[in-house]
């Protein structure tokens, strides 16, 4: 139920107004009133009224001052303005202002019933719209984040000239001005990439709870990086940069060990920037960062401090030298399971900098190389793949015997361990390709459901929702809101060409519950609403 104030210096008035008027009838409940706009100003501020009824000229406050500090805090209420004045200077500054109505007294009560009536009606129609905007928005926040990652991709990358980053940003409606900028990287609840995870509840609420989060804040511009992981472009003043990357951090901790299920969470994050031009070396920054993820699996939180304070590296993004006795090759494993192919360079430089003392022993290097080796073999092993098949592919394995450099060593990983991740990724498609068909075949048969979403398909094919966002765009060319949507649209349009059922009915037969909404996503994906449709007009008619 709506809410109204009023505020009238004569007490007869204010309280004729109050008590007979059937506010419950209107579709409103009184919030409150008061003598003049000076006292009435606090009150509203507290109850936040929908409706806000005041005379034009009242002693302390007048309404016109009181009206331009209220709409000043809320743009959204509507403001009736009551006057004993026929001035038409002082109808023009209320409309300047944004009142809603200017009514001359004497006022009947069938008068102000019927402005409340339509008031109610636009206030309805407004929230309607918003929340078809929320909900739009919701729906198309995977299509955006695809479209946000290849931006945010090149500018990191130095494709970009800083005037064509802010060009690019325009086109997606993302505001970068700011004094400071920085990059953050935060897992979605990781899979092995060799197979994809099971649906889990959990693994789908963190997965919700941190999108729904970081999509909140202005200073925050979301976008996926790749399959388990999302990156936080973090921009702000250079005095509140502290407390958004704090933020960031405390956000991803706390979804995490909130959940009953232990999971291998990282959060990473640059050292912040005041130069758009220097987000090739932030970005360069945190992927080293990033990198630490498999050196020191039990450090969730990765920053140029924490993990300084670890390695005694001083903040510093190199690893301090560590004892090469305590080389894993676990490690090695974790990362063909985990890493993309474009992590891979920079763990190499973290790893072979620890070590960089050792490689003065022939021994010592002989004895890395084989580790390598033989971790990528086991490791492509377990994806069904003969170890001399993979073995036989590389041209690097007879650097075994030579003397090598740091250099020559980082290229003999690299070429072992691009290899792996190569394989298993050959693999994990092949797999999710027949995932993909299950979950396509899935909507195809239940597109008209009014609950089918991303988490129920996931659950339905037995992944988790994250990857199957990941795969299914991937495979598909066009995220799973944007398939489910499409077949919707489809389907509708062919009942608007072939039957005479109005909107409400195909709307609650290809799953939409309210018309309206249906109308608002037709108009959006076709061009034209549904009528002009039906009736071969506006650029989505038929022929």
């Amino acid at each position: 139920m709506l809410r109204v104030f009023i505020v009238e210096d004569e007490s007869i008035i204010r309280e004729t107004l109050r008590d007979t008027v059937p506010w419950g009838q209107c579709g409103f409940e009184f919030a409150g009133e008061a003598a003049d706009g000076e006292i009435a100003l606090p009150m509203i501020l507290k109850t936040k009224p929908d409706v806000l009824i005041t005379d034009i000229r009242m002693p302390f406050m007048d309404g016109l001052a009181l009206s331009k500090q209220v709409l000043r805090e809320f743009p959204q209420m509507k403001v009736i303005i009551i006057s004993g004045f026929d001035d038409f200077e002082l109808a023009q500054k209320a409309i300047d202002i944004g009142v809603e109505q200017y009514l001359l007294k004497p006022i009947s009560k069938a008068k102000l019933i019927a402005v409340l009536d339509n008031i109610r009606g636009k206030i309805e129609a407004e929230r309607m719209q918003t929340s078809y905007l929320s909900q739009y928005h919701i729906d198309e926040q995977e299509h955006e984040q695809y479209a946000r990652r290849h931006f945010l991709e090149q500018a990191v990358s130095g494709q970009l000239t800083v005037e064509q980053i802010y060009e690019e940003a325009g086109k997606l409606d993302m505001d970068l001005r700011a004094q400071c900028y920085t990059l953050a990287f935060f897992s979605i609840v990781p899979e092995s990439q060799g197979k994809a995870e099971q649906y889990r509840d959990s693994a789908a609420h963190i997965r919700d709870a941190l999108l729904g989060h970081f999509l909140k804040y202005s200073e925050h511009i979301l976008a996926r990086w790749d399959l388990t992981t999302y990156a936080v472009f973090i921009k702000g003043d250079e005095s509140k940069m502290p407390d958004y990357i704090a933020r960031c951090i405390d956000t991803v901790q706390k979804q995490y060990e909130a959940s009953p299920i232990s999971y291998n969470w990282y959060v990473a994050v640059g050292t912040p920037t005041q130069r758009l031009s220097t987000l090739p070396q932030c970005a360069e920054e945190v992927q080293r960062l990033v990198a630490y993820r498999y050196i020191l699996p039990s450090q969730h939180i990765l920053t140029a401090q924490t993990v300084g304070a670890l390695t005694g590296t001083g903040g510093s993004t190199g690893l301090a030298q560590m004892d090469a006795a305590k080389v894993n090759p676990a490690v090695l494993t974790d990362v063909m399971r985990n890493a993309g192919a474009q992590e891979i360079p920079a763990f190499i430089d973290e790893y072979v900098h620890s070590v960089a003392e050792g490689l003065e022993s022939k021994p010592f290097c002989q004895y890395l190389m084989l580790n390598v080796r033989f971790a990528a073999a086991e490791y492509v092993a377990s994806l069904g793949v003969p170890q001399q098949d993979f073995l036989s592919q590389l041209n690097c394995l007879d650097m075994l015997e030579k003397t090598i450099t740091a250099a020559e060593l980082k290229g003999y990983m690299a070429e072992i361990l691009l290899a792996a991740v190569t394989l298993r990724d050959e693999v994990s498609s092949s797999q999710s390709r027949g995932l993909i068909n299950q979950a396509a075949g899935y909507i195809d048969s239940h597109f008209t459901d009014e609950n089918l979403s991303l988490n129920r398909v996931a659950r339905e094919v037995n992944i988790s929702a994250n990857y199957l966002s990941a795969v299914f765009s991937q495979e598909m060319g066009r995220t799973l809101t944007e398939y489910i949507t499409g077949k919707r649209m489809e389907k509708a349009k062919e009942l608007l060409r072939t039957t005479d059922k109005h909107s409400g009915e195909i709307a609650f037969e290809i799953g939409y519950r309210d018309s309206h909404y249906f109308s608002f996503i037709f108009k959006k994906t076709q061009g034209c609403t549904p009528r002009d449709f039906r009736a071969g007009r506006g650029s989505g008619h038929y022929e």
